[in-house]
């Protein structure tokens, strides 16, 4: 028992050997979190729409896109991907054409499923989950960023090189959704009078459902090297 306690504990001291500047990582990656992108302007947008639960689901179902995109990164998965040119821009197409289709299915929305209480019960609840996490996945923007910003944090002579990235893409993801979790309360709370009205409610709807068409469409017209 005593040797497996003691090789936890070298194991745990060789990945934050093989880590550098992690205080500057944490401090960058707060930065960057707070700074708004894509995944922020989506959860505002819902937290805006459709409430504090949907905001909340959002931010789970968005920080799982992420968790699965450091595991990639880690094992190689995305630079093989980024290899294949085509396939990159499938995936971008097919992120912003997402994007798109949320944007205009919230635009379509009618008066009598515009308001909080018709969008985020019972079953919905794990759609909301899923666009989040999708709406993160197919974005290319973020494997980009997790190839380019976390290499440079880890030693490249280290033997267990995936944990160290492991432990930085965990960091990043976990200072996110604490960020996240703040934006979408606040939106909520401040939306909360819109979209008790039915009119109003429709109305919030639609601007929604234009910055996720927006969203969609920059993604689709962003050019990625």
């Amino acid at each position: 028992m005593g040797k497996v306690t003691i090789g936890r504990i070298e194991l745990a001291r060789e990945i934050m050997y093989g880590i550098q500047n992690y205080e500057v990582f944490v401090l960058s990656g707060i930065l960057m979190n707070i700074t708004p992108g894509q995944d922020v302007m989506y959860i505002l947008g819902r937290s805006v729409a459709q409430g504090r639960k949907a905001g909340i689901l959002s931010v789970l179902g968005i920080c799982t896109g992420a968790l699965i995109h450091t595991v990639a990164a880690a094992l190689g998965l995305s630079a093989i991907l980024l290899a294949s040119t085509s396939a990159f821009q499938v995936m971008k197409y097919a992120g912003a054409g997402y994007l798109v289709y949320l944007g205009v299915k919230m635009f379509l929305r009618n008066r009598a499923h515009a308001n909080l209480q018709k969008t985020s019960e019972g079953s919905n609840d794990w759609s909301i989950y899923l666009q989040g996490m999708f709406t993160d996945l197919l974005n290319p923007n973020v494997i980009l960023f997790f190839l380019a910003f976390l290499p440079q944090f880890v030693d490249p002579t280290i033997r267990h090189g995936i944990l160290p990235f492991l432990l930085l893409g965990s960091t990043f993801v976990a200072t996110g959704t604490a960020w996240c979790l703040i934006v979408a309360c606040f939106a909520a709370a401040i939306s909360g009078y819109l979209r008790r009205n039915p009119s109003t409610a429709l109305i919030v709807s639609r601007v929604t459902g234009g910055l996720f068409v927006f969203l969609g469409l920059r993604l689709a017209l962003t050019a990625i090297n």
